[in-house]
């Protein structure tokens, strides 16, 4: 499997793995000179030699990569233009020393320039932005968007917070950006994705070896990063070795939700699936399933007793059970056993009253896996009210909250999906396509994280790949997917995933 860079550094993590590699003897200007060049090399592999090209430089070190990019370019024939916002005689350090190496003019950075252009290059603020953009700057990143030229961002589109990823005011809208040993969880949470457009990494010189003192808690969702604790199957294995998952059915009329969860653990590697089944919809749940069982479950006091066997060691509880009391005692009953939980949907609604109850009863799990995987609406009616989620200032930054102060893995749904566990750790998925927004899809996904958290995968990690799986598994289908249809992709994409860890 080839190595790749899924750590994701907030700004202030960034500025500290640039101070490390020049208190280890890298010359800031080197820095600067490469980052830069990184950003020409990728202007010049698309755009005709000749183009007229904008730079807009701000005031900072963003600027002065701006500086670079704009004298490589014009030495390789580019009609170049540099448009500073500020005074030159503000710059300071390195930015100061690259504007000095331009030898061409400096124009004032305001919209007819920029609108001029074939290309812009947007080196106004970059990722370090903490406050919101207003007057000549927010005017000039209109004008950006504007301008019907290419637009090229340095580090990150300007009025992007690289921490949160969140609009600050205004913000450029980049075709590319070329961003720096890297990427920001900027790059990768909405809306800060959609602004990027393609995004570069390039090395710049500073030394993975950073990496050690800022211990980044932050990565993007790929196989590098729970790929060593994906369970393999082994030539001695059998299904008893391979988990036992039971999936709580709803009531006769709401079926569908339940049988794509366990469809899904199956598919993921479950050993053994059982539907839990009322016996109202007994009939119905064994005609739909063939390779899964189907037993009789009524209430909160038989399932307890049907999951008092160890070897039924994961439960889902939540798609399509319905909401209310009864579920509720459920839900109960599956968190006091020792069996891993993934609760869904309609298992968390059922405690939008009382949360405290259902946080409360997980907090007492001691070592038992708890996997919580709710969407925007679902993650609201549990965690809303808690003054530290609340001001949270990104769904990374609120999803980590959650994690911590229920003590259960948070899988926050979305086109950035972001599994944070309680110790810190997060994963932000950027892999989902469009069509995977289809009803029932979350169902799978719960069912996949079952399948993998039965084989014995840590639940940080299951839950982290069950996400990665989903979004593959809908690529691999394409458009026109529907929630059936993501279990039934699933072989494809573990060959893939398989051969590459043979390759690793």
């Amino acid at each position: 499997m080839s190595r790749r860079m899924i750590e994701l550094l907030t700004t202030a993590e960034m500025a500290e793995a640039d101070r490390l590699a020049i208190a280890s003897g890298v010359p800031g200007i080197e820095l600067m000179e490469k980052a830069g060049r990184a950003v020409a090399d990728r202007v010049a592999a698309n755009e005709p030699v000749g183009a007229a090209i904008a730079v807009v430089a701000g005031p900072g070190n963003n600027g002065g990569d701006g500086f670079v990019a704009a004298r490589l370019l014009a030495e390789r024939g580019y009609q170049v233009r540099v448009l500073l916002a500020g005074e030159a005689s503000r710059l300071k350090g390195d930015a100061a020393a690259a504007a000095k190496r331009w030898t061409g003019a400096l124009e004032p950075a305001a919209s007819p320039g920029v609108a001029a252009a074939d290309v812009v290059i947007d080196a106004l603020f970059g990722a370090g932005l903490d406050r919101p953009v207003e007057g000549a700057a927010k005017a000039l990143i209109e004008a950006m968007n504007a301008a019907p030229a290419r637009v090229y961002a340095v580090d990150l589109p300007s009025g992007i917070n690289g921490t949160s990823g969140a609009v600050m005011g205004s913000a450029v809208q980049a075709a590319e950006t070329v961003t720096f040993f890297r990427r920001k969880p900027g790059h990768v949470l909405l809306p800060g994705r959609l602004h990027c457009g393609k995004t570069h990494l390039a090395a710049i010189g500073i030394p993975a070896t950073v990496l050690d003192r800022i211990k980044p808690r932050t990565f993007a969702n790929a196989p590098e990063l729970w790929a060593a604790r994906f369970p393999v199957p082994r030539a001695e294995g059998h299904k008893y070795s391979r988990g036992h998952a039971v999936v709580v059915s709803g009531a006769l009329s709401s079926t569908g939700a339940a049988r794509l969860a366990a469809r899904g653990a199956l598919r993921a590697g479950a050993g053994l699936v059982t539907i839990a089944s009322p016996r109202d919809a007994l009939a119905v749940n064994a005609a739909a399933n063939l390779a899964i069982m189907v037993r009789p479950v009524d209430g909160a006091k038989e399932l307890a007793e049907f999951l008092a066997d160890e070897r039924r060691n994961v439960v889902v509880l939540g798609p399509g059970v319905g909401v209310g009391a009864a579920t509720r005692e459920l839900v109960l009953a599956a968190l006091a056993g020792p069996r891993a939980v993934v609760l869904d949907a309609d298992a968390l609604t059922s405690f939008a009253d009382d949360p405290q109850l259902l946080i409360g009863a997980i907090r007492k799990r001691a070592q038992a896996a708890t996997v919580l995987t709710p969407h925007e609406g679902e993650f609201k009616r549990v965690f809303n009210g808690i003054e530290a989620i609340d001001k949270a200032e990104s769904k990374l930054e609120r999803a980590r909250r959650a994690a911590e102060g229920s003590r259960a893995i948070v899988l926050l749904k979305g086109a950035d999906t972001v599994v944070a566990a309680p110790d810190g750790r997060a994963a932000i998925a950027d892999n989902a396509p469009p069509w995977l927004a289809t009803a029932g899809a979350g169902d799978v996904l719960a069912g996949f994280v079952a399948g993998l958290l039965a084989q014995g995968m840590p639940a940080f990690e299951a839950a982290s790949a069950a996400v990665w799986l989903h979004g593959e598994a809908a690529s691999e289908f394409g458009p026109g997917l529907i929630a059936d249809d993501l279990p039934e992709a699933l072989p494809k994409v573990y060959r893939r995933l398989s051969a590459d860890l043979r390759r690793a």
